[in-house]
C-alpha cells in the first residue's frame, strides 16, 4: 500500500511541471514572458509543497500502522484519488488566475480540491486512530490519538475559507493556500518532531 500510494504521489507532483511551458520571447524580450507567467510559477509551487506535505505525513500514518484492512485501504484509494486531481486543478488555476473570466471558478476549483484531499486525509487518519487501534504498531493512549487527529483537522478551516473567498479574490484564495503549505512545512507545525518522538 505505502508503495503504491509512493507511487501515485510521486505521479501527481511530477505532471505539475507540465504546466510550466517556454513562452515565446515576445516583442518585450523573454524576461518579460516569463514574468507574465507567474501564475504557473505560484500555483506550481503552492501544489508541489503541499503534495510534498501529505507524502512527508502519509508516511507517518502508515508508520503507526502493523497492518492495513480493507476499509484503510478504500480510504487510502479515496485520498490518493484527491491527490491525483490536483495536478489539474493547479493548471487550472495557472490557466486562469489572470483572466477577466473564469478565475474565481477556477480559484475555487483550486482550493476545493486541497479542501477534498484533507477532508480524505482527516477520515483515513482519524479512522486509523480511532476505529482500528488494534492496528496500531504500538499502542497510543486515547489523549494522544485525539492530539493526533486534531491536528490533522486544522488545514479544514483555511480551506473552507479559501474557497470561499475565491469569488471575492482569486489572489485571495492562492495566498491562502500557499500559506497553508508554508505552514505545515514547519516542522513544529506537521508535528513531525514529536512523530519520530512517539514512533
Amino acid at each position: 500500500m505505502e508503495a503504491f500510494s509512493d507511487g501515485v504521489i510521486a505521479v501527481a507532483a511530477t505532471l505539475l511541471v507540465l504546466n510550466l511551458v517556454v513562452p515565446a520571447a515576445g516583442a518585450h524580450g523573454l524576461a518579460h514572458a516569463l514574468g507574465r507567467r507567474w501564475p504557473a510559477y505560484a500555483a506550481y509551487a503552492t501544489s508541489f509543497i503541499t503534495i510534498g506535505i501529505i507524502w512527508i505525513n502519509h508516511h507517518v500514518v502508515l508508520g503507526r500502522l502493523r497492518e492495513a484492512d480493507h476499509a484503510i485501504l478504500i480510504l487510502n484509494l479515496l485520498l490518493l484519488m484527491t491527490i491525483g486531481v490536483l495536478p489539474f486543478a493547479t493548471n487550472l488555476l495557472s490557466v486562469y488566475l489572470n483572466r477577466p473570466r473564469g478565475q474565481h471558478v477556477a480559484a475555487a476549483v483550486y482550493a476545493g480540491a486541497f479542501l477534498l484531499m484533507s477532508i480524505a486525509f482527516t477520515l483515513l487518519n482519524w479512522h486509523i486512530l480511532m476505529r482500528k487501534t488494534h492496528l496500531l504498531r504500538a499502542p497510543l493512549s486515547h489523549e494522544e490519538r485525539r492530539r493526533i487527529g486534531l491536528r490533522f483537522m486544522t488545514g479544514l478551516g483555511p480551506y473552507v475559507v479559501a474557497t470561499a473567498l475565491a469569488f471575492v479574490s482569486q489572489y485571495l484564495t492562492l495566498g491562502i493556500c500557499a500559506g497553508i503549505a508554508l505552514f505545515y512545512s514547519l516542522p513544529v507545525a506537521s508535528g513531525q518532531q514529536r512523530a519520530a518522538k512517539t514512533a
